[in-house]
Formats: C-alpha cells, structure tokens, sequence
C-alpha cells in the first residue's frame, strides 16, 4: 500500500472526502460504488467495487466463445480495467486499465467500429500495441458496466459479424446484471 501523505477528519455524520487528486487519479467519479474492507490491525481501504467482477467467469467464458467463433481475439472490460481476454497473452492485458479513448466510448454509449485507414483506439493505456476494432458498451439499467471488444494486433478492422456480435454479446451481459 502507498502512502499519499494526506490527512482527512471524519465529520459528525461519519463521512470522509477523499480528496479530488485522487479521485481523478483512481478514476472515481461521483457516484461510483466504493466497497470497503477492514483488516485487524485497524486499517480500512476502500476499493472501487466492479459489478462486472461477479461475472468474471462468465466473462472469460463468453471471449473464448467469442474467440472460438471469429478467431479474432477478444476482451470484456469494466469500466476501469479489462477482466477477461482471449486471443492474446492474459498475462499482458488482464487487469490492466482501459485507455482514456475506449472510456470515451463506453461514456457516449455507442459501439465503435474501426474504419479502414483509420488510426483506432488502444484497448489499455499500457500497451499500445493493441487496437480496438470493435467496441460494444455494456448497459445495465441505463448504467455503463464495462465493455465487449475485439482488438488486434496493428492493422485490422471487424466486420459487420463482429459488430453485432459484440452489441449482442454485450446486451445480453447487460441483461445478466440486472438479473
């Protein structure tokens, strides 16, 4: 655990702020659920909680049928980091956290599809190597959960298969949320 150096009271109806440089550096926005845990030794950390996380398994399960039926690899995200991939070194992506543009998409709430000759988005601010061909938001009650992607490697867009894939794939994963 890191130290930030920074002090906050708890006022008299038990709230704490957590400060705004760190809100923006852990990408908590207002609104978001925190879960918190509680060790012996009296620390308690707060820690982004991920809907999506409970359906890890589901999650991996649905890129290596993803994978299997386009040969094209695959990731599912949440909101913040990808938590299921396919067709690429898990080692390498999972757990890593999504880039700024794919955030865009999830928050415009539409599917991107990469275009011919267009430079794309990356999948994870920490490898740039792989590039987004289709991206489809996960919405459960109006909310944004995370996101279904097809990647590659370089050049390389999806088609019109993958499209609909990922919005099927990710409306159904937005149905399993609500659930």
């Amino acid at each position: 655990m890191k130290a930030t150096g920074i002090v906050r009271r708890i006022d008299d109806l038990g709230r704490v702020v957590i400060p705004k440089e760190i809100r923006r550096t852990m990408r908590i926005r207002d609104g978001d659920p925190l879960e918190i845990y509680t060790e012996k030794d009296g620390e308690v950390i707060f820690k982004k909680y991920s809907p999506m996380g409970e359906l890890s398994d589901f999650a991996v399960q649905m890129c290596e049928t993803l994978g299997k039926t386009t040969g094209l690899p695959t990731a599912i995200t949440d909101r913040d980091s990808v938590i299921a991939v396919n067709g690429a070194p898990r080692r390498e992506l999972f757990g890593k956290r999504v880039s700024s543009e794919l955030e865009g998409v999830m928050e415009a709430r539409q599917v991107y599809r990469r275009n011919a000759g267009d430079r794309g988005i990356t999948l994870s601010e920490d490898l740039d190597k792989y590039i987004v061909t289709v991206a489809a938001p996960i919405l459960s009650e109006g909310d944004v959960m995370g996101c279904v992607v097809f990647f590659t490697e370089g050049e390389g867009t999806a088609g019109e298969v993958e499209h609909k894939l990922a919005q099927t794939v990710a409306g159904f994963l937005g149905k399993q949320m609500e659930s």
